[in-house]
Order: C-alpha cells, then sequence, then structure tokens
C-alpha cells in the first residue's frame, strides 16, 4: 500500500506546466504572469491635482497663518485687507482637461481631482481648507510647494518593473497593467481538466433513475471542484461503454487535456472494459493509497502527450477526497502556485472521532472559531471511511476536513486535530 505523500509525489511530479500564452488582461485575473511588464510611460504622466480644491503658488498662501477669512482677523485690522490677502479664483479645470492655463502671480485655479495643474502652480490648497470660493477664495491653512500634487512618474517612472514575472495577476496588477498601456499579458494558462464518469447503472440528469440506476453526480462534482481550483474544464459526463468508442472517447479527450479524471472506473469486473482501454493508450496504475476515504485508485500517463491521467471510485464522498488530496494540488502545480495545498490550521475536536489504523483518514467537518478566545473549533460530519456517503447530506455542510495521522486511531473532545479549509462559509 503507497503512502498518501508518495502518491502526491508522484502525481506532482507528472504534472505537466502549461506553455504560456498572451492573453486581454481581462481574462488574466487570478493567472501567474509569465514574463517582466516594464513600464514604457510614467504614472501619472503629467502634474495633477491630487485632491479638489485650488491650483495656487504656495509662496501665495503661505506663512504661519495663510490668508485668513475675515473673521479670523484681528478686531482693530481694516476689513479690506480681507480682500487684499484672498486670490481671485480664474476658472475652474475638471478632470480630463485638455485646455492648458497658466496661473500668474496671486492668482487661483478651481481644480477636480486628476486635473492638470496649470503653469506656474505648485501646490493645491484642498476645499476643506478654504472658504470654498467661487470668485475670490481664502485659505484657512497655508500650503507647501508640492503638497497634494501628483507629479509625473510619482507612482511609476518608464523602465520601472511594473510586475514581476511569477506574480499571481490580481485586481491592482490588473490595474497596473492597464495603467502603463499594457493590452496583453504573458500568462501561464489554465490548465484543462477533463473529468467524465463510467458505469453502466449511471444516467444524466435530465433522465429519471430506473430500477438499479442512479444519477451521474462525480462528473458535475469534480468539473465544480476542478473548476473552483483554477482550471480549465470540460465535463463530458458518461462515456460510452462500448469498447471502441470509449478508447477513442478517451483518446480524444486525452489529446486536449492536461489533466484526465475517470470515475466510476477503479475495481471490480465492471471496471475492466475502461482499464484495458487505457492499458492500450499508457501505463495506469491501479493501486491501493493508505487513506480514507478512497483507498482505491488509480493513477498513470495515457497518450503521446504522457497525460496525467486519475481513476476515482463511484462514491462521491470518496471521489471528492482523492480529488482534494491529489487532483486539486497537480492543478494548482499545473497553474505554478507556489503553495498547491490548502490552508491547514490547528483546531480543537468538538468530539470523538475514530480513523483507521495505518491510513490517514480524510473527515468532512465543519470549522468554526471560538467566540471569546478565537481559537479553531473543529466538529466531524461522519464517521470511519466518511460515511455518510450521501452527497449533499454530508458534503454541503462540510466547510474543512480533519486530516487524522495513519497511527492515530482515536481522538477525544478537546484534542487539537489538523484541519484542512476547503471554503469559507457565510
Amino acid at each position: 500500500m503507497r503512502s498518501v505523500d508518495e502518491q502526491l509525489a508522484m502525481v506532482i511530479d507528472a504534472t505537466p506546466t502549461p506553455e504560456p500564452i498572451r492573453v486581454g488582461i481581462t481574462d488574466a485575473l487570478g493567472l501567474m504572469c509569465a514574463e517582466e511588464v516594464a513600464a514604457t510611460t510614467a504614472l501619472p504622466g503629467f502634474t495633477q491635482a491630487a485632491v479638489d480644491g485650488y491650483a495656487v503658488r504656495a509662496v501665495d498662501v503661505g506663512g504661519t497663518r495663510g490668508i485668513s477669512p475675515i473673521d479670523d482677523r484681528d478686531s482693530d485690522e481694516d476689513p479690506r485687507a480681507e480682500h487684499e490677502r484672498s486670490l481671485p479664483v480664474l476658472g475652474e479645470v475638471a478632470a480630463g482637461s485638455q485646455k492648458p492655463l497658466r496661473l500668474q502671480p496671486r492668482q487661483a485655479v478651481r481644480v477636480a481631482t486628476g486635473a492638470p495643474l496649470p503653469t506656474l502652480a505648485d501646490a493645491v490648497l484642498p476645499l476643506e481648507w478654504s472658504d470654498r470660493g467661487r470668485k475670490r477664495v481664502s485659505a484657512y491653512r497655508p500650503v507647501r510647494s508640492g503638497d497634494f500634487v501628483r507629479k509625473p512618474g510619482d507612482d511609476i517612472s518608464p523602465g520601472d518593473l511594473a510586475v514581476r514575472a511569477g506574480t499571481v495577476l490580481g485586481p491592482a496588477q490588473i490595474g497596473l497593467l492597464a495603467a502603463t498601456g499594457k493590452e496583453k499579458v504573458l500568462v501561464y494558462p489554465r490548465p484543462r481538466v477533463t473529468v467524465m464518469s463510467y458505469g453502466l447503472e449511471l444516467v444524466d440528469i435530465e433522465r429519471t433513475p430506473g430500477l438499479g440506476q442512479v444519477y451521474d453526480v462525480n462528473s458535475y462534482a469534480l468539473a465544480a471542484a476542478a473548476k473552483d481550483a483554477g482550471a480549465d474544464v470540460t465535463r463530458v459526463g458518461i462515456v460510452n461503454a462500448e469498447p471502441r468508442k470509449l478508447k477513442e472517447q478517451i483518446a480524444y479527450h486525452a489529446s486536449r487535456s492536461e489533466i484526465l479524471v475517470i470515475t466510476g472506473a477503479v475495481g471490480g469486473s465492471s471496471a475492466k472494459p475502461i482499464q484495458e482501454a487505457l492499458g492500450e493508450l499508457g501505463e495506469i496504475d491501479t493501486t491501493r493509497v493508505a487513506m480514507h476515504p478512497g483507498s482505491a485508485q488509480g493513477f498513470g500517463l495515457i497518450g503521446p502527450e504522457r497525460v496525467p491521467t486519475f481513476l476515482l471510485p463511484p462514491n462521491p464522498v470518496s471521489a471528492l477526497v482523492i480529488f482534494e488530496t491529489l487532483i486539486r494540488p497537480s492543478i494548482r502545480t499545473a497553474l505554478s502556485k507556489r503553495v498547491p495545498t490548502r490552508r491547514v490550521v490547528k483546531a480543537r475536536s468538538l468530539g470523538p472521532i475514530e480513523s483507521i489504523a495505518g491510513r490517514v483518514g480524510y473527515l468532512r467537518a465543519r470549522l468554526m472559531r471560538d467566540a471569546h478566545t478565537r481559537d479553531y473549533l473543529v466538529e466531524s460530519i461522519g464517521g470511519v471511511g466518511g460515511a455518510p456517503a450521501h452527497l449533499l447530506a454530508g458534503l454541503a455542510e462540510a466547510n474543512a476536513m480533519i486530516r487524522i495521522p495513519e497511527d492515530v486511531t482515536d481522538i477525544r473532545p478537546g484534542d487539537e486535530v489538523d484541519v484542512i479549509f476547503l471554503q469559507q462559509r457565510a
């Protein structure tokens, strides 16, 4: 029996990294950048106002008090002094304006955030620091040269590195690419994952199952899981059981995939046709892995491109546990993620848990936090072997998996366990 770590190492070693492709930045979110992107222009490209206010020369509103409004003047001061200390407002410049203005000494121009600064202006007096005058403006506070002004290249200068190779492109990186005029970027694409189901007992969800038949749950669940992991997914659904057509379907989809997932075809006489077809296309190792649920599984490489191919059991819980343990890390590795596995935290068990000796247990669970201590708490959903096995009743309630080492068979309430995050719940 192979250990989980050995199986995972074999899977990761066989995982291909798709060749980089160039895509529009609107399609690059979440992908890893495959090139060094240098800025070709300055950002911002011109001197602009950083706030709504008045473009001024700092010297004209300098001093410790600035040009105070009439209410702040000394009681014995001539009222005409207020007019002398205020500045005439020449006009207004909106963001996007292409009409240059020239400021004269002791003048002001009202400007919007992002508007080009008039010539000779070296500061912006914020609206909040003024009386908001339309024809003349009085300042409550002085400003210094450069205050509330964005100068060319403040964010980035020509030749500066805007986005590094190996960076996962998030909203900020996409915005920076747009700001530097980059329409397309070289990225590692999402791996193409094909999911198919095999089994004479399966029917698709648009049909009503007859006696001895069940819905094809796995292809839908696994396709959703692969998409959630970041893959470009093709869900084939139920494949034809006739040997020649079966082989043709597998070969066709393998040639168009980086990862192939076939569920319902691990052991027993019913799985013999698909295993024979795979044997003609490549090498598949059907073995036992020291884990529960999902011990019975297969993995190998098929076709001229030696496509990593997974064989999963028909039980939905087992199939999804294997996906989380082995296939998701493969997808994340193909995406060039530095850490392909889920986050693991320590949590205190709220109840007793049993596990199988000699196998790593992966039990569906509900993870929560103590309102007072902020410690993680976890309760198991299902018992030994992942029971109950029905999909919605157990899996829909789980937001985590408890991972129990192979040498541990009993967990007591209060014991600390490793818990793998599956999803955040509202």
